[in-house]
């Protein structure tokens, strides 16, 4: 009986909210260390900080429930983390006047090709309507993607899968795509790593530079304005 008590007493610890929120912010802070002491570019912190907390996940057998009401404010502050972009963005404001149009036309045409692009290749390998209102809003922000696909009849745990793999791929391979193609502009880089990679994209682009991240961080409010405009239309006339 004494056995069993401490058993529970242990499950009940590693299940609390404390204890949850302590993981996800210390395997987060280890990750951005590895990432930092062996400039690996595959040891990005947050795919270090999913593989840590699926693995506890697993071996404790807390289910993902338990997990996400005790960690969600974490998803709350995914709104107000975006916002808080405006910030960077106000600090390099100068470099964004004059490229107003060439903004705004840059992320109109990434969210076309991000939306026509997934919904094609999709229905090409067979995919159903479903799967496909998943995978069409997976270039924007997380809060902003799990409301799109819920309102197209996707399933939300999904759309956030592919919001991070897209983020974390974007964020990996983002920078080398862009030294190929010989893109020189700060502009143009921040506005590729945060239209087609938004928060992720976002914070490999601070990496790059201060304008780069900046543009990045004013792509992603953009991208998500645009995508929900265009969303509908891609449901009514692609699906």
């Amino acid at each position: 009986m004494g056995i069993n008590n401490f058993l529970g007493a242990i499950r009940l610890l590693i299940s609390s909210e404390v204890f949850l929120l302590s993981l996800v912010m210390g395997s987060f802070l280890l990750g951005i260390y590895m990432y930092r002491k062996t400039g690996i570019t595959l040891l990005q912190p947050l795919l270090i900080s999913m593989l840590i907390i699926i693995s506890f996940l697993k071996l404790t057998g807390i289910d993902y429930a338990t997990f996400y009401n005790n960690t969600r404010i974490l998803n709350f502050m995914l709104g107000p983390s975006v916002v808080a972009l405006g910030y960077v963005l106000y600090e390099q404001i100068e470099f964004v006047k004059g490229n107003v149009v060439s903004i705004l036309t840059a992320i109109f045409s990434g969210s076309i090709v991000g939306i026509i692009s997934v919904v094609f290749i999709a229905r090409w390998l067979g995919a159903d309507k479903i799967l496909i209102a998943s995978l069409a809003p997976k270039s924007v922000t997380t809060p902003i993607a799990i409301s799109l696909a819920q309102k197209s009849g996707g399933i939300p745990a999904l759309t956030a899968t592919f919001v991070v793999i897209c983020g974390i791929f974007g964020g990996i391979i983002g920078p080398l795509v862009l030294r190929k193609l010989g893109i020189k502009s700060k502009i143009a880089s921040g506005l590729a790593m945060g239209t087609a990679s938004h928060a992720l994209g976002t914070a490999r682009a601070m990496e790059m530079g201060a304008i780069e991240g900046a543009v990045s961080g004013l792509a992603i409010g953009i991208m998500g304005i645009m995508t929900a405009l265009l969303i509908p239309f891609a449901e009514r006339f692609l699906y």
